[in-house]
């Protein structure tokens, strides 16, 4: 553990802006990213209308026609995140050891789309009508291993999968594979791209989407007496964590210290929380005992705030059980509140509004949080504001009853 985990490249791609300073400007304009999608998506037949989409990316940006052809969206946009991120570190690959650098990827589900499309073409064409491209497409792991084709990346490669907490995992598991000696520099993010019929089929029929049609906008509002679901969105997000006496010896911008994580399984209900949060303050206390801190330490927690009923009252209670007193004057806030839920890319993305938010000392908004709920009685940052950040935590919880929470400190860099 001697060995230190900070970040020094970020690379979001989401629905209010790709690369760091587009996405932070959305940000603290309380810029939404939801909209009407059922002239993208063939939605008849479902009640829900809307989601989040990336439309500023064109993969042609970031790779050639050929290497596009051969891979789904969720891969593209993958690449193009580690592609930021890696440009912002102002990384010289080359200069580096190839087995000393790891890609680690999270993705709730991943490419289901040529699932779909091939399974279509094998029941109305036959079997010859199949891609060959189809397995290497929708395997998970695909996404980290088209990402050290890219980049030449020859260190410990793998795919996490854990619903909407797997990037969030990814980093915590890349720190400690920094950590452990295996890595000095880690390619780690996240990306789904799941805005299809089915998908939107399927979590209607759980009640678990936004039905606010009329008003996209104010769809996502977590923590809101009036919340009803949340809003599906796509994206990709890359952060490179890179060993602290590597990064220094470089020159590089360190952005914050990776000092702690906590994981932890519900072990309850296969989509609903535990009740009173138990596992989600559990994973918090992980993280805040493997950075050596206490409850007061904490500054700033982005939350996982869904939107949905059960999970934000669950998460206010944990915030509760873990921060005790402290926890009325956290200052907290939900960045799903613009972007919706990303599944398994809201981790890393989140992440880098948390990141961005130490940076700048500045807290985005929890848009839409217009009617307290009994429930949910904590201070969301209803409207953004200054405010010193020097340590903060990230949530990440998903179906399944998986946990994961990252923490970030600026100080901490600052001491070494």
């Amino acid at each position: 553990m001697n060995r230190r985990v900070v970040v020094t490249g970020l690379g979001p791609l989401t629905p209010i802006g790709s690369g760091k300073e587009s996405f932070w400007d959305g940000l603290i304009a309380g810029k939404s990213g939801v909209q009407r999608v059922d002239d993208a998506v063939d939605l008849d037949g479902i009640d829900v209308k809307i989601g989040a989409l990336v439309t500023d990316f064109n993969c042609l940006d970031y790779m050639d026609k050929k290497r596009a052809r051969r891979i789904e969206r969720a891969t593209q946009m993958a690449i193009a995140a580690a592609r930021l991120a890696i440009n912002d570190a102002k990384l010289d690959l080359k200069s580096i050891d190839p087995y000393r650098i790891s890609v680690l990827s999270g993705t709730g589900i991943g490419e289901l789309k040529a699932a779909i499309d091939n399974l279509h073409l094998l029941n109305t064409d036959g079997p010859r009508r199949v891609s060959p491209f189809f397995i290497p497409q929708f395997m998970p792991n695909a996404i980290p291993a088209e990402i050290a084709i890219e980049f030449g990346c020859k260190g410990p490669n793998f795919g996490i999968v854990s619903a909407c907490a797997s990037s969030a995992h990814a980093l915590g598991i890349a720190a400690s594979i920094i950590h452990s000696n295996y890595s000095d520099l880690v390619i780690v993010g996240g990306s789904e791209t799941l805005l299809l019929r089915l998908v939107y089929a399927g979590f209607a029929r759980m009640g678990a989407l936004s039905q606010r049609n009329d008003e996209p906008a104010k769809a996502s509002r977590p923590f809101d007496l009036q919340r009803d679901g949340f809003v599906l969105g796509e994206g990709a997000g890359c952060i490179i964590l890179e060993e602290f006496a590597q990064a220094r010896e470089r020159g590089a911008k360190i952005y914050a210290e990776l000092c702690g994580f906590g994981m932890s399984a519900d072990a309850a209900h296969i989509t609903a929380p535990a009740e009173g949060g138990e596992g989600a303050a559990a994973a918090m206390k992980m993280a805040l005992s493997t950075a050596g801190l206490v409850p007061t330490d904490i500054d700033y927690i982005n939350a996982h705030g869904t939107s949905t009923l059960l999970n934000d009252k669950a998460e206010t209670a944990a915030i509760k059980t873990v921060f005790g007193g402290h926890g009325y004057r956290l200052k907290i806030s939900s960045t799903k509140s613009q972007i919706g839920h990303l599944l398994g890319a809201a981790g890393v993305v989140e992440a880098i509004a948390t990141i961005l938010t130490i940076e700048h000392s500045y807290i985005p908004a929890t848009i839409n949080y217009e009617y307290p709920d009994p429930d949910c009685d904590l201070d969301y940052t209803p409207v953004g504001s200054d405010c010193r950040v020097e340590v903060a935590l990230t949530n990440s919880f998903g179906f399944g009853g998986q946990n994961a929470t990252l923490l970030f400190s600026s100080s901490r860099v600052r001491s070494l």
